[in-house]
């Protein structure tokens, strides 16, 4: 049985944590967009910078945490 390596456990532990955050942030800016009134294409634009934020963050905790689990055998 072949074990994956430390490598693809933390590219998809930082892959997974970044459609969890991008859906979240995408969520999040959408609703703080509307709730300040936000006007026009600003309104895109925020919700855009919320998202990949909000993406990259959560990837990255969630890459030291695959990070942090490679060397442990159970």
């Amino acid at each position: 049985m072949a074990r994956d390596s430390c490598l693809a456990k933390v590219t998809a532990s930082a892959a997974l944590g970044g459609a969890i955050g991008g859906a979240v942030g995408a969520v999040y800016g959408t609703y703080e967009a509307v709730r300040y009134k936000v006007p026009g294409f600003l309104k895109i634009r925020h919700i855009g910078q919320t998202t990949l934020a909000s993406s990259a963050v959560f990837g990255l905790f969630l890459a030291a945490g695959g990070l942090i689990h490679c060397g442990k055998g159970y």
